[in-house]
């Protein structure tokens, strides 16, 4: 069997064009679509997979609207079909006539295609779709009494569909035409399944109208089960039921509305502890967010039920220890067929606890200590974040737009020599502390704060890079785009009075460099570390001395192999310098920022290696004095944090790092207003954007947004599924749209100047993300503009 596939991103069309393409998108799912009247359609992204059986698999993520079924008669040609849908998140409804059911995260519905239906999305959502011919499921009931739409409930069939259909969405893009196959069957045997079982009637059993009222109870216990005061007069209020028929309806199933809720809430809290996602939670902060006020009764009915207490049932989870050195978060594995709905992401522990307004919307007035006057944001462990992005991190500055600011920023890499990069600091030193009584900065990264999983330490190094920020721009609003004029960069001076006039960078060679399986000298598994210095003109840096990574035992005690946690405490003593390293050769200086951000609006601890939409760990060199980044803003206040300076990077960084140097800059932030056209070359921007004198450069990544397009386990999978060509294909996509938007191109017109007079090149290989970015020179435009 072939599969064939099709995939359409509105990212990569005009604006102008986007509601249409979505609508013909959805019109291969025989669906259509209803977009809100005003606003800009945010995003969408729809792939599917064909067979030639007929079926057919589809991947959609788009921000809020209603998908509708207008109903299509079947004919010899076109015979009947229905669709299973797997609700991954973004809550919203189904009706058809006057019947109406909520959605909630992890539901599954089956919906029949010649009936019409709407499904109402109040928000950013991701849903699977499989489409088959309709006797290809009715065949397996019997009969064709099926009321549809229908939404699974709490059957063991339906239970099992759920992390199938949850599989598949995470797998999506890797399925081939054999698990294609597989798929067809698998999940039309099990929600045949699940349908039989809640439609089944006999004189035993319960009426249709007894299984819905079930349905619909267990749905509203279920979206409450974190109410620890809920009862069975709640319920029955609320489905306006009497308490007595309620009763009723649970001795059916052999037991009772307490026992129920009980068992619900322990299965839930019994998922959250195996789960790496709350590694960093207490058992009591589990156990409270799903109804239990008393941890001392909770442990006992968890015991009772499972046979151990819940410490010991988490200690027992195992851990792969082959994925001791893999970047990014580990793969999420569930040893239960139990779906979860999800959790709000932990809470940052290392921060002040964020009110809802200080994340989300904008201060009515600026705290004083955010009314800075001089706007010189200094780097200390207060000013700070290290290894990751959220939009629920408080800002550390306010300003209006135009205002111009001065930020320090600090290199991740500066204890490869306290000596010459942090000694008499008093900026560096506030970051850098760490003794055996604890560190200054305790989260480094985007893993569970207890290092549970690796032993590495809070963090777990899932994300390395020091970021200064967040600077909270008045009146940035999602839809916006913030301009970041880069004024002037310089080089920190080192502090130690021994090296006077100096500044000093460090080049890792690392494990997770380009060349680390592809090394020909012995060892043939090594990281080498080179210190560097400049002056204070820093036109150029040359090298000093270096080392290989010998393992180093960081003042917890705990002992690293490889450069695996960031800020690990060098001891010169147990390494071997090696003098007169690269003899003769000067770096030329190419002052640039790494890392340049604005708060993606995932409600999630996003690691800070791989970049995206929302720009962070883009690695151009490019982006220098005298440049211009643009970045579309997706949540209030913009949020821009800013890091990983360095010194020099050529296109690729394929060694892994860059030459690696604190910095100083300046910069201007100018907000452009959603539909205001002040530049109508950033109007609708969905990826960052630079500008120097002479050039445009667009950059294209292997996933646009890959915190949405690779599912809940995106923060590891980016690690093994980035390529050049996904990039190469992405940049190309950004610059078609680039020139028919901005320069009012037809798509052969941008086609044929692609071809000829844009130049394409590989940003880094080192970052999870591979980038590519694509240059489009602006006097290829000069005539145009004398015109």
């Amino acid at each position: 069997m072939v599969a064939t596939t099709y995939r359409i991103s509105i990212d990569a069309i005009p604006r102008q064009n986007q509601r249409e393409v979505w609508r013909e998108a959805l019109a291969g799912l025989l669906l259509d679509c209803r977009l809100p009247e005003t606003g800009p359609f945010q995003f969408g992204e729809l792939t599917a997979k064909r067979s030639s059986t007929g079926a057919q698999l589809a991947l959609l993520r788009s921000s809020a609207q209603q998908i509708v079924c207008n109903g299509h008669p079947a004919s010899p040609a076109a015979p009947a079909r229905v669709a299973i849908i797997f609700h991954g998140y973004g809550r919203g409804s189904i009706a058809t006539g006057q019947r109406s059911c909520e959605l909630a995260d992890n539901d599954v519905s089956v919906c029949d295609l010649q009936s019409a239906w709407c499904m109402t999305l109040r928000e950013d959502f991701e849903i699977l779709l499989l489409e088959l011919p309709r006797e290809r499921l009715l065949g397996r009931l019997g009969h064709n009494r099926l009321r549809l739409p229908i939404v699974l409930g709490a059957t063991i069939a339906a239970a099992a569909v759920r992390p199938v259909m949850r599989t598949l969405a995470g797998n999506f893009s890797i399925l081939d035409k054999a698990d294609l196959a597989t798929t067809e069957v698998a999940v039309t045997e099990l929600v045949a399944g699940a349908v039989l079982g809640e439609t089944r009637l006999d004189a035993e059993a319960m009426t249709q109208v007894q299984a819905g009222h079930l349905r619909r109870v267990d749905a509203a216990i279920e979206a409450q089960l974190g109410n620890p005061n809920l009862a069975i007069a709640d319920i029955a209020r609320q489905e306006g039921l009497s308490q007595r028929y309620l009763q009723r309806l649970f001795e059916r199933q052999s037991t009772t509305f307490s026992a129920y809720v009980r068992e619900r809430r322990l299965e839930r809290c019994c998922n959250d502890l195996i789960d790496p996602n709350y590694a960093d939670q207490r058992i009591a902060e589990i156990s409270y967010r799903w109804g239990f006020t008393d941890q001392a009764h909770f442990s006992r009915m968890f015991s009772a039920t499972y046979g151990t207490s819940p410490r010991e049932f988490r200690k027992a989870v195992p851990r792969d220890p082959e994925t001791e050195r893999t970047r990014g978060r580990p793969r999420l594995a569930r040893s239960t067929a139990t779906v979860l709905r999800l959790a709000p992401g932990p809470v940052l522990r290392d921060v002040a606890a964020p009110s809802e307004s200080n994340a989300l919307t904008e201060p009515a007035t600026a705290p004083p200590e955010m009314r800075v006057s001089s706007h010189h944001l200094e780097v200390s462990k207060e000013t700070t974040h290290w290894g990751y992005l959220s939009r629920a991190i408080p800002p550390v500055m306010c300003v209006e737009p135009g205002a111009v600011v001065t930020i320090e920023t600090l290199t991740q890499h500066a204890f490869d020599d306290y000596e010459r990069m942090i000694k008499g600091d008093p900026g560096a030193e506030s970051v850098f502390r760490w003794t055996a009584e604890g560190k200054a900065v305790e989260r480094r990264g985007a893993g569970p704060m207890d290092g549970s999983i690796f032993g590495r330490g809070a963090g777990e190094g899932f994300g390395v890079h020091i970021c200064t920020g967040p600077v909270y721009v008045r009146g940035a609003e999602p839809g916006d785009v913030l301009e970041v004029q880069i004024l002037d960069i310089w080089p920190r001076p080192c502090a130690n009075p021994a090296f006077a006039g100096k500044s000093f960078g460090s080049n890792a060679a690392a494990w997770w460099g380009f060349q680390y399986n592809d090394l020909i000298d012995p060892p043939a598994k090594r990281e080498t570390i080179t210190i560097f210095e400049t002056d204070a003109r820093a036109e150029w840096a040359r090298a000093v001395y270096s080392y290989r990574w010998t393992p180093q035992t960081d003042p917890f005690g705990v002992r690293h192999d490889t450069m695996d946690y960031p800020g690990v405490p060098v001891d010169h003593t147990s390494i071997e310098k090696r003098p007169g390293v690269l003899a003769g050769v000067r770096i030329p200086s190419r002052l640039h920022f790494g890392f340049m951000a604005v708060a993606p609006r995932e409600s999630d601890i996003i690691d800070s290696i791989p970049p995206g939409y929302f720009g962070g760990n883009v690695d151009n060199w490019r982006a220098t004095k005298g440049t211009t980044l643009y970045l579309p803003v997706a949540v209030p206040g913009a949020l821009f944090s800013i890091g990983d300076p360095h010194f020099a990077q050529g296109d690729g960084e394929v060694n892994g790092t860059a030459l690696e140097l604190s910095l100083t800059g300046q910069f201007r932030f100018v907000l452009h207003k959603n539909g205001q056209g002040s530049k109508p070359h950033v109007e609708g921007l969905a990826h960052p954007l630079l500008e120097t004198a002479d050039e445009w450069i667009l950059h294209g990544f292997s996933y646009g947004n890959y915190l949405r397009e690779l599912g809940r386990n995106a923060q590891s999978e980016i690690y093994q599924r980035s390529s050049v060509d996904l990039a190469l294909r992405n940049a190309f996509r950004a610059t078609r749209k680039f020139l028919m938007e901005g320069y009012h191109l037809s798509e052969d017109e941008a086609l044929a100047l692609i071809s000829l007079g844009v130049d394409f090149g590989v940003t880094q290989v080192a970052d999870g993300n591979w980038g590519v970015h694509a240059i489009v020179r602006k006097k290829l435009f000069d005539q145009a503009a004398d015109a």
